[in-house]
C-alpha cells in the first residue's frame, strides 16, 4: 500500500529533492524500512542505532503524534500522510 510521506527540507537531498514521497508498510516501522530502501541513508537520520526514532524526530500519521498512539507500531493505511518533522530549538531568551 502507498503512503504519502512528507520529508522535511534537511533530507530532502536523499529523497533527490522531493519534499513528498511515496513509501509502502502497514505500521511506519515497516515505512521508515522502506524508505530506507527507496532512499538510502534515510533510516539513519531518522533512527538512532536500536532503530528507534529519535527522540529530537517527530513523526505524525494525519496530524496525529505517534507518541499517544503506538510509536513505531502506529497502523497506517493506504491514504494516510505521514510527515518527519525534526523539532527545533532555540529563540530569543529575554534578558
Amino acid at each position: 500500500m502507498q503512503i504519502i510521506v512528507h520529508i522535511p527540507t534537511p533530507l530532502q537531498k536523499l529523497t533527490k529533492n522531493k519534499e513528498e514521497v511515496k513509501a509502502t508498510g502497514t505500521n511506519i516501522r515497516e515505512l521508515l524500512s522502506d524508505l530506507e530502501k527507496r532512499y538510502p541513508g534515510i533510516r539513519s537520520r531518522i533512527c538512532d542505532e536500536e532503530g528507534n526514532i529519535r527522540k529530537f524526530i517527530n513523526v505524525y500519521v494525519n496530524d496525529e503524534d505517534i507518541r499517544f498512539h503506538q510509536e513505531e507500531e502506529t497502523p497506517i493505511q493506504p491514504g494516510d500522510k505521514v510527515s518527519i518533522i525534526p523539532s527545533i530549538a532555540g529563540g530569543n531568551h529575554a534578558t
